[in-house]
C-alpha cells in the first residue's frame, strides 16, 4: 500500500554518518516537514534501533535501508522488528527470490503498523562491467527489469532503483509502484562512487516518488540550505 500522502518534495535525507551523534546533529538542523531520513547499515550498526527510535521519536518518517538478504523465515522475523521500530519504509533485496520476498511480505502484513516495503534491484555503484564478474547477465537496465517484475510478483509495493530505470519501470507498472531512486545528485555535484547518477528534477520527470540524497546534503556547511536548493531544482 502506497504511501499517497507525501509532502512535495519527496526527498529522503541519507545519514551516511559513521557515529549516532554525527546523525542526530544533522538530523537536528532538517525538518520532518521537508524530508524524510534513511538510516543504513553502518549507522545502524553502530546505533541499533535506540537509534531508529529517536529518529522516528522526533518527527521523522524513517527510511531502515538495510537491504535484508537471507533465507526467508530470518528475512521475515527481521522485517517484522522493523515494523516494530515505526519505520515508514524498510527494503530487501531482490536477489534473495520469490519465497524470501513473499516471507518479508507476509510478515508486516500482520503488523500494528506497516511499512512500505521495497526491494532492491541492482546497486547504483554497478556497471555492466562489475555485473559480469558476479555472473549477472546483460545490462543494468535489463536486470532491473527483471529483477522489478519479480518483486511486482511478490507482492513488494516498489524498488529500489536508478533514475535512468524509473522510466521504464513507472511505463511497465503504473503509478501504484513505489519507485526509491537513490544517486540523486544536484546539477553542480560530484558524482562521488556512484555510476549511474541523475538530477532532482529529471529523477523526478523520469517516474521517481522518492529521491535519496546524501553528501550534498549531509556534507554542506548549511544542510537546510543545501536542501533548499535541491527543492527550488525540482520547482524550476
Amino acid at each position: 500500500m502506497r504511501d499517497s500522502h507525501f509532502p512535495p518534495p519527496p526527498l529522503i535525507v541519507a545519514l551516511d554518518f559513521a557515529r549516532p551523534r554525527e546523525a542526530l546533529r544533522l538530523a537536528g538542523q532538517l525538518d520532518p516537514g521537508r524530508c524524510r531520513l534513511k538510516v543504513g547499515k553502518e549507522l545502524f550498526t553502530r546505533g541499533g534501533p535506540r537509534l531508529v527510535e529517536r529518529l522516528v521519536g522526533s518527527g521523522f518518517e524513517l527510511f531502515l535501508d538495510l537491504k535484508y538478504h537471507d533465507i526467508p523465515n530470518t528475512v521475515a522475523g527481521a522485517c517484522a522488528a522493523a515494523a516494530d521500530l515505526g519505520v515508514w519504509m524498510v527494503n530487501v533485496h531482490a536477489l534473495g527470490g520469490r519465497r524470501m520476498m513473499e516471507a518479508a511480505r507476509d510478515a508486516i502484513e500482520s503488523q500494528a503498523h506497516r511499512p512500505l516495503l521495497v526491494a532492491v534491484t541492482v546497486l547504483t555503484s554497478m556497471d555492466q562491467s562489475a555485473m559480469r564478474e558476479v555472473g549477472l547477465s546483460g545490462t543494468p537496465q535489463e536486470a532491473v527489469g527483471r529483477l522489478a517484475g519479480l518483486a511486482r510478483e511478490a507482492g513488494m509495493d516498489g524498488v529500489v532503483c536508478s533514475a535512468h530505470e524509473a522510466s521504464v519501470l513507472r511505463s511497465l507498472y503504473g503509478r501504484e509502484f513505489c519507485l526509491v531512486t537513490p544517486g540523486v545528485r544536484p546539477a553542480a555535484a560530484e558524482r562521488g562512487d556512484q555510476k549511474r547518477v541523475m538530477t532532482p528534477g529529471a529523477a523526478r520527470r523520469a517516474g521517481a516518488d522518492y529521491l535519496v540524497v546524501g553528501r550534498p546534503v549531509t556534507a554542506a556547511p548549511e544542510p537546510l540550505r543545501a536542501l533548499a536548493a535541491i527543492e527550488a531544482e525540482l520547482a524550476a
